[in-house]
């Protein structure tokens, strides 16, 4: 398979691009979004049985169900990260090793309720905090020592609402290729 074949299997929906200006239409979006994507999640897994969950999005990828469990370990992370720029001047956040969260048994579990229950609640409770933000807040700032640079609380909600949407398209590319890379 080709290079660029297997960054578009990475990256269907393409990596996350900030717009120049983000207004608060943009952020309303955003934070919408962030709330629907349980219910998306849901109705996209509901039906999917065993093989089907084990199905990867791509060659050495993840399959659905860690893909699943992941956006929890994400998820919980970000309300964290959001709080701490909410509540400290630039704080340095501590990064985890995804790829090895993902491979424990936990995150390889086949019954996908905890996760999704986990998340429907952790993502009203993000929405409601996200919408308290007030705009002089959304340019505080929290430092992530694996990228090495700053990131803005407003650049930050658009990355979770697109990091949803990015696993989303990946469990309907593995649905689509049908365990073509197990």
């Amino acid at each position: 398979m080709k290079a660029e074949d297997l960054e578009q299997l990475k990256f269907p929906i393409g990596p996350f691009n900030s717009p120049e200006t983000i207004n608060s239409d943009t952020i309303t979006h955003w934070i919408n979004e962030i709330e629907q994507f349980p219910d998306r999640l849901k109705r996209l897994t509901a039906d999917l049985n065993e093989t089907q969950l084990n199905w990867q999005y791509r060659p050495e990828g993840w399959s659905i169900k860690q893909v699943v469990h992941h956006c929890v370990d994400s998820h919980m992370n970000s309300i964290i990260r959001f709080k701490l720029a909410l509540t400290e001047d630039n704080p340095k956040i501590r990064p985890y090793f995804e790829d090895r969260w993902a491979k424990l048994e936990v995150g390889s579990e086949t019954d996908l309720s905890d996760s999704i229950q986990l998340l429907t609640a952790l993502h009203s409770k993000l929405g409601k905090l996200l919408r308290t933000i007030s705009s002089e807040e959304m340019s505080r700032t929290f430092e992530h020592p694996e990228h090495g640079k700053q990131f803005r609380i407003d650049e930050t909600i658009g990355t979770y609402a697109w990091h949803g949407n990015h696993h989303l398209a990946h469990i309907e590319q593995a649905m689509q290729y049908k365990g073509a890379f197990n």
